[in-house]
């Protein structure tokens, strides 16, 4: 028997076709999707589909359509063995993510894919990622399981990690990379798997979350930046948690300003957590001066996470309304895959 994937279309460029009289670009109806890739008929997959009653494009994705992803494959979780979610490029990073965490125990390949081109053009990227994807989200080992027992995405070629993968080029096909975890899989004119990269199976039935917190904010250091200005961005009502974006491997000014606005927001009780604004290698808190005032403020370092999967990831713990005091304990442990243990 076949395997059986769910097409979950969001929106984004992917899905999009150009109407032949005005040239601007609408939604495509996935019930047409054959027109537009008829390999479709030779994967030999059985697809069925479900789409958001209105497009997003992804820079409109927010928290809440996060959890109704989610609340889409738990829903026909028992019926189907992958997923594959049709998203925006601009925002799948956060989007893939934030599902990494929501979807516990999840035991089936749930893969993000899309495009830089709509599908109906000829030079589109978007046939190659659909189909690929498909494969991948139907790909069994040799004991019958899914062979990507995770969240990923699927772009140009390459499988990354969701909750590990960063947007990196707006133009070029292969907008996307993991800096800091291999590929999980390469396709050519075979798929290679790397098996010691891909998350083993987990135990236990798929467990839905529905909740996160979105009283979570990012403030990038710059050079020159002042405590006011910190401050400011510190004073959002109802913050309970900020990344601080940091310089190299966890640093920032030593101003007094600076750390005072810091020191302030502490004692309100937001929690600060630092992660690097550079695309691979991760935080050593502490190891220059410019980052001690931050072990003394207890700023919670990050490791080698993408600001995507530590922003998503606050917003899931702080959801999940659990003691204060252990929120720096549950972020400094990996959930799924997001970080390696220093």
């Amino acid at each position: 028997m076949s395997a059986s994937v769910l097409l979950i279309y969001t929106g984004g460029t992917i899905g999009m076709w150009a109407d032949p009289r005005t040239g601007a670009l609408r939604p495509m109806d996935l019930e047409h999707l054959e027109e537009q890739v008829p390999e479709l008929e030779r994967v030999g997959v059985r697809l069925e589909s479900v789409a958001f009653e209105t497009p997003i494009d992804s820079s409109d994705m927010r928290p809440a359509d996060w959890v109704r992803v989610a609340r889409i494959i738990g829903e026909h979780y028992d019926k189907h063995d992958g997923f594959v979610v049709l998203h925006g490029s601009d925002t799948m990073a956060y989007t893939a993510s934030a599902l990494s965490f929501l979807l516990e125990n999840l035991s089936k390949p749930v893969i993000l894919t899309g495009s830089q081109l709509p599908i109906g053009t000829i030079r589109t990227d978007a046939k190659e990622n659909l189909i690929t994807a498909i494969e991948i989200a139907a790909a069994k080992d040799e004991q019958g399981r899914a062979m990507v027992p995770e969240v990923a995405v699927y772009f140009e070629y390459r499988l990354l990690r969701g909750n590990r993968t960063v947007k990196v080029h707006a133009e070029r096909f292969e907008a996307f990379r993991s800096p800091n975890w291999p590929a999980l899989a390469e396709a050519g004119v075979r798929i290679k798997w790397d098996r010691s990269a891909i998350l083993p199976q987990r135990a236990g039935s798929l467990n839905m979350h529905e909740r996160l917190d979105d009283h979570v904010g990012v403030v990038r250091l710059f050079p020159g930046i002042s405590g006011g200005w910190v401050r400011s961005a510190l004073s959002s009502p109802g913050l309970r948690a900020a990344i601080l974006t940091t310089f190299g491997s966890g640093n920032g000014p030593t101003d007094p300003d600076f750390v005072a606005a810091l020191r302030e927001a502490r004692e309100r009780g937001i929690h600060l957590l630092n992660a690097t604004q550079c695309v691979g290698g991760r935080v050593e808190q502490g190891r220059y001066v410019t980052s001690r005032a931050f072990v003394e403020l207890g700023v919670i370092p990050c490791a080698d996470m993408t600001v995507e999967a530590a922003l998503t990831k606050a917003m899931f713990l702080l959801g999940q309304d659990q003691p204060a005091e252990d929120f720096a304990q549950r972020m400094a442990a990996p959930i799924a895959g997001e970080l390696t243990l220093g």
